[in-house]
């Protein structure tokens, strides 16, 4: 296994190599914060990835929380080769979306009408469009640190660096992307996750304004933030108050949370969900599924909701495959996986105490969040995106997932784990085990600077 000092020789040739080709290297920028340089794999199986170079990894980035069936899950790929036999695109209907549509509107008891595409970006598209066109208003209300696709409504007031956050009753608008169409952050309202009277506030001054409030159930993308008990009540309460809809976007939580995602998990009620990432377990798969009164626009024409690709037939055969999978697991998940998750999670918190490392760890279980702490920060779970960036030591955290890396343990770059139906009690005992010496190492070198 390669470690910190001894980078991954391979891999950093492919990288050079594809700079020539590829436009800064990768097909995603996030890709480039891999340190210390973005890897190349050959393959996976279950648990565990296996880069050019010959190092296997527990891997708990999960292909961005996509692969919860684990590495090349062999029914998987029987059902997704048994339809490429037969055809991987026509550009119409087969009986495999029907199928997938009802298997969805089976374990999601928002889901009285599903429409495909390709990206959960494209399916926030959708979802806005269709908020603003059945209710006649302009503005939707997001979260800070909630992310909702990379498009140009998607990132607007996602996380803003300090110095732009604006003011605590009037939390930035900013776009962290040039090139952007300029108006659209006027479409917009962000408010602070976790503060239920600060919301109630943003949505009395907006009154008669507001056509959607989108949000993540749990804040993924942000330090793993579920939410405060209540605010979720409240998010309903006001929407139905303003005639606006509630838009879950459950791109990460759904089906890692259960069957019905974390709406059901957290006893929620939204009109549309994004799905996304487990819904295909890693092809170019996605959803939205609401309430059947909220689609009426898209049925009439009005709303142009379009795509080449939507149900395109090799992804509905995936698609078809992870949610049986899920079906099959019955009510009983996510029980185990959160267990199996809070296990790795002691384990790591267990280490952070031994080496005197400040790592402080939260979430669910089947997916969870380390945030290292800066020298004074307080201890304690961090409740919004404000209190994750004062009281996160970014660099200190990238080098100890580094000194994970180099033992053979992968999480993500912004911090957080994901667990996958593959991953075992073994796994997890041995992750652990490959992280004590890289505990070790990053408290040797950290503390001498």
């Amino acid at each position: 296994m390669s470690s910190l000092s001894s980078p991954f020789p391979k891999s950093q040739a492919l990288f050079e190599r594809a700079q020539q080709s590829i436009a800064g290297g990768v097909n995603s920028g996030i890709r480039k914060m891999e340190m210390p340089v973005p890897l190349y794999f050959s393959h996976g199986r279950g648990g565990r990835l296996y880069d050019v170079d010959g190092n296997e990894f527990i891997d708990f980035q999960c292909g961005q929380g996509a692969i919860l069936y684990g590495h090349a899950p062999e029914g998987m790929a029987d059902a997704i080769g048994a339809q490429a036999r037969l055809g991987v695109h026509w550009a119409a209907q087969s009986e495999l979306e029907i199928e997938v549509a009802e298997r969805l509107q089976k374990m999601i008891p928002s889901a009285e009408r599903v429409r495909f595409n390709s990206s959960a970006t494209e399916v926030v598209i959708a979802a806005f469009r269709i908020a603003r066109a059945h209710t006649g208003k302009p503005l939707i209300l997001r979260f800070e640190g909630h992310y909702h696709g990379w498009g140009d409504e998607g990132l607007v007031g996602f996380a803003p660096p300090p110095d732009k956050w604006g003011e605590e009753e009037a939390p930035s608008r900013l776009h962290p992307s040039a090139g952007i169409i300029s108006e659209v952050t006027e479409r917009f309202v962000v408010a602070r996750w976790n503060d239920i009277e600060h919301l109630r506030r943003r949505v009395a001054q907006y009154h008669g304004q507001i056509a959607a409030i989108v949000f993540e159930p749990c804040g993924c993308n942000t330090s793993c933030i579920e939410p405060i008990p209540g605010l979720l009540d409240a998010i309903r309460e006001l929407c139905d108050a303003e005639g606006a809809l509630m838009i879950a976007d459950e791109t990460i939580t759904g089906f890692r949370y259960g069957a019905g995602g974390a709406q059901t998990f957290y006893g929620a009620s939204p009109d549309l969900t994004v799905l996304g990432k487990a819904i295909g377990g890693g092809v170019p798969f996605a959803a939205l599924v609401g309430r059947e009164r909220f689609f009426e626009t898209v049925v009439s024409g009005k709303v142009v909701h379009a795509g080449t690709l939507n149900g395109n037939p090799l992804c509905l055969a995936a698609s078809k495959w992870c949610l049986d999978t899920i079906l099959a697991l019955g009510p009983e998940h996510p029980g185990p996986l959160i267990a199996l998750g809070r296990e790795l999670m002691k384990g790591l918190s267990e280490l952070a105490a031994r080496h005197r490392i400040p790592l402080f760890v939260q979430g669910p279980g089947q997916i969870f969040h380390g945030t290292m702490l800066k020298p004074g920060a307080a201890e304690g779970p961090v409740v919004s995106y404000r209190d994750y960036v004062r009281r996160h030591d970014a660099p200190r955290w990238a080098h100890l997932r580094r000194c994970l890396l180099g033992h053979g343990v992968r999480a993500i770059e912004r911090g957080l784990w994901f667990m996958s139906l593959a991953h075992t009690s073994a796994d997890v005992a041995e992750a652990l085990e490959r992280a004590e010496p890289a505990f070790a190492q990053h408290a040797a070198e950290w503390s001498a600077g």
